[in-house]
């Protein structure tokens, strides 16, 4: 990490990433790099998942819902895992700018996702025979 004394600008790849502003407390970048980590690890455990209802439920469930739910919950984790990295810097530049921070879209999107993962297995386990 590059130490910037008061009066010392980025330069190179963090000034092109970053695009210019003042640099925030650095528990506020800390926290953005926590929050950034953990939109990861969820995307980790969605791609797991994912792996592991192919890999391993075929006794449980048929090729069809076994294949719709991997996709699904690989599908979650892509767009989790991709978009956190665009969600840490937006944060990080409004941050930077003294702006309104935006808006999460990722929470959305695994909200909904985690619903419809939930809801396909209700309707299998509420139609399968006892």
């Amino acid at each position: 990490m590059e130490d910037l004394k008061p009066g010392r600008e980025r330069s190179g790849f963090s000034e092109r990433v970053l695009r210019g502003g003042t640099e925030p407390d650095p528990r506020f970048t800390l926290a953005n790099e926590r929050t950034f980590l953990a939109w990861i690890r969820t995307s980790l455990a969605l791609l797991a998942g994912g792996v592991a209802v192919e890999a391993f439920a075929a006794d449980l469930f048929g090729a069809g819902l076994r294949k719709s739910v991997a996709v699904l919950l690989l599908v979650l984790a892509l767009l989790i895992g991709g978009g956190s990295f665009f969600r840490w810097l937006k944060v990080e530049r409004s941050m930077r700018r003294k702006e309104p921070l935006p808006l999460p879209w990722t929470a959305p999107i695994l909200a909904i996702g985690g619903a419809l993962v939930a809801g396909t297995m209700m309707v299998f386990v509420l139609g399968r025979p006892f």
